[in-house]
């Protein structure tokens, strides 16, 4: 198990009331079946709102997630590897954010 991996999964057990899955052929984390996090490749992503958004698409190398070329969803960004130290930062705010938007 590659160390990004194992980070997610650490991040995902962490997280109170989540569970494990799949979306796009990567391992997701979700809340209520709703999606808030993914590992795509070495890098994580986030469904993110705000100034929380904003802030992390500020990172260098941070990009919106492009699970089909010409097609970015505009509230998932993807953080590289690089800011593995903020991951779970981004996870609490997405987890946030997809349980205030499934109310």
């Amino acid at each position: 198990m590659v160390k990004e991996e194992k980070l997610f999964r650490e991040i995902g057990t962490n997280l109170k009331g989540v569970a494990m899955g799949q979306m796009f052929g990567m391992p997701i984390i979700k809340v209520n079946g709703k999606a808030l996090a993914g590992l795509h490749g070495k890098a994580m992503v986030f469904k993110l709102t705000g100034e929380t958004h904003a802030s992390a698409l500020k990172l260098k190398g941070a990009q919106l997630f492009e699970p089909m070329k010409g097609r970015p969803m505009k509230e998932w960004v993807v953080l590289p590897a690089t800011h593995n130290n903020r991951w779970e930062e981004f996870a609490k705010s997405a987890l946030a954010y997809v349980r205030k938007k499934a109310k």
